[in-house]
């Protein structure tokens, strides 16, 4: 059953007193962004990023006040096909290179519902930095996993981005410029 956000944090405090807000690190294991895209019309094409890096702090008396940071290196993208991951690398993408990231900075939370948030931030990729806004669902937190006893939340979440936004936007509009967003993350109360 899912929580409300503000039970669900105060779940996760030691009392019922005002608690400070607390840090998670996101589960590199149980974390992906996986995006998708129209090709010509005949088919839609996956890609996935997955064990990234991220931090969650959350406030339990003032949850729009939480915050996330995620960074993924750009060149862990896997597409499911070689030529097709050499082809975005390329100029005619991205022109990455060992060491470029791909970031995401909140800079805003509106909680809209009982476990859903609008939220807001700097998406960084190839060179250029964009606000998006990510439509995010608290799955469920618990004060102990089950497996590894530590507090812990999962979310979802989901967003369209426009790839010309990033400069990568070589045979649009055939192969489609929106591109699909799922995001799927488990976060562990840090130590």
């Amino acid at each position: 059953m899912k929580q409300t956000l503000i039970a669900a944090a105060l779940a996760l405090t030691t009392t019922g007193a005002i608690a400070a807000p607390q840090d998670y690190t996101l589960d590199p294991s149980h974390s992906q962004v996986v995006f998708s895209y129209n090709h010509l019309g005949f088919s839609t094409t996956y890609g996935m990023f997955s064990g990234f890096e991220g931090s969650i702090s959350f406030d339990a008396e003032d949850p729009a006040a939480s915050s996330v940071t995620v960074s993924m290196p750009l060149m862990s993208m896997m597409t499911g096909w070689q030529k097709r991951f050499d082809h975005f690398m390329t100029e005619d993408f991205f022109g990455a290179s060992e060491g470029d990231m791909v970031t995401f900075t909140s800079t805003a939370i509106e909680v809209t519902g009982d476990n859903t948030a609008k939220i807001t931030g700097d998406l960084s990729m190839n060179g250029m930095t964009k606000s998006v806004t990510l439509n995010a669902t608290l799955n469920q937190s618990l004060e102990a996993h089950p497996m590894n006893g530590k507090p812990w939340m999962g979310f979802d979440a989901t967003t369209t981005l426009l790839r010309s936004d990033f400069g990568v936007d070589k045979f649009a509009p055939y192969v489609s410029d929106e591109i699909d967003v799922k995001i799927s993350i488990e976060a562990g109360r840090s130590e």
